[in-house]
């Protein structure tokens, strides 16, 4: 893997003929990584994976991240195991708790940061092809079950994210990457590098083994002014969750009240003018197509080896995709 990857993420909230057009757009620019998301109650990473894989040539593709708790890993590997098959450039899976699962009905496994080192021994032991069975805390799998559909050629790279430090550990020892998602803050990544650092120890994996991603909402615009105020209304949708999990940066328990009233209420410009430009700049990318290359550029001095861009990306999300592609991506390349 490359210590100095950008990538792009997508929100699955669309048509199946919009996964083919965007996914016929990203490719033209080369981007390392193509990644949709799995949030509920929005449509679940792999359909809109298998509809765009066919389209991107050149960038490997993946889901970051799966609750288990919403897909069952032994789904997430079969899933995943067809991917495999139209994905031109390769596949990751990413694995995370999860948010906003009680208010959907979903109860999250338990203990889940077991469950999540458990779904990735069972997702290996499918690819695997082997019989055995598993028999963990959390899941178990009966000692015939073996994969009935062609295996991966190829070992699946791991993603988890996290911005705990147990979670954290458990990906030290068992997976290839770590992705702080909702975050654009360069003082982040030595502490999750730590947590990190205490399960590659314990693995007896050398220190910076895993990968760290970083991303967050995103949106460049020529209009600088108009791009930051956009995102300060779609920041605050999940500030209230992720400021709580930054152990960098204090916020008033009020503020954060305040803003997450006015989310809920959809008054998402009363909850914009709460967010100052400081904490905007922590928690997503704003502003013109240089605003973005300096941003990611503190974020890879910082120790990321992957920035992620993500939803809505723009104004008009094809326009902010195109000025990623066609100047921040070439200008990081460039450096």
């Amino acid at each position: 893997m490359s210590k100095r990857e950008i990538s792009i993420a997508f929100q699955t909230n669309k048509s199946a003929s919009e996964y083919v057009e965007l996914a016929q757009l990203v490719d033209g620019y080369g981007f390392d990584a193509v990644t949709v998301y799995c949030d509920t109650p929005f449509h679940p990473s792999f359909g809109p994976l298998l509809l765009m894989a066919p389209h991107i040539k050149r960038s490997r593709i993946g889901a970051a991240a799966i609750p288990p708790s919403r897909i069952h890993p032994v789904d997430i590997a079969a899933e995943t195991a067809l991917l495999t098959e139209v994905a031109n450039a390769g596949v990751y899976i990413g694995l995370a708790r999860g948010g906003w699962l009680d208010a959907h009905g979903i109860p999250e496994m338990q203990p889940p940061v077991q469950a999540i080192r458990e779904a990735v021994d069972v997702m290996r032991y499918m690819w695997s092809g082997k019989s055995g069975g598993y028999q963990g805390q959390v899941y178990q799998i009966a000692d015939y079950v073996t994969a009935p559909y062609p295996l991966p050629k190829q070992e699946i790279p791991i993603l988890i994210g996290t911005w705990g430090k147990k979670l954290a550990a458990v990906a030290g020892e068992i997976a290839d990457e770590v992705k702080i998602g909702g975050s654009a803050n360069p003082d982040m990544i030595p502490v999750i590098a730590e947590y990190i650092a205490t399960g590659e120890q314990v693995a007896g994996r050398e220190r910076g083994t895993v990968g760290i991603a970083i991303g967050a909402v995103s949106v460049v615009d020529e209009d600088r002014e108009a791009a930051r105020w956009e995102v300060k209304r779609q920041v605050a949708l999940y500030l209230p969750i992720v400021a709580k999990l930054d152990p960098t940066v204090q916020l008033e328990p009020e503020l954060l009240a305040r803003i997450e009233q006015f989310s809920n209420q959809k008054d998402y410009d009363a909850a914009a003018r709460l967010i100052s430009d400081e904490t905007l700049d922590r928690f997503a990318f704003a502003g013109n197509p240089n605003d973005m290359i300096e941003h990611a550029e503190r974020l890879f001095a910082a120790g990321a080896t992957r920035v992620e861009f993500g939803t809505p990306h723009g104004l008009n999300p094809r326009t902010g995709v195109r000025l990623l592609g066609e100047k921040v991506l070439p200008a990081l390349r460039r450096i």
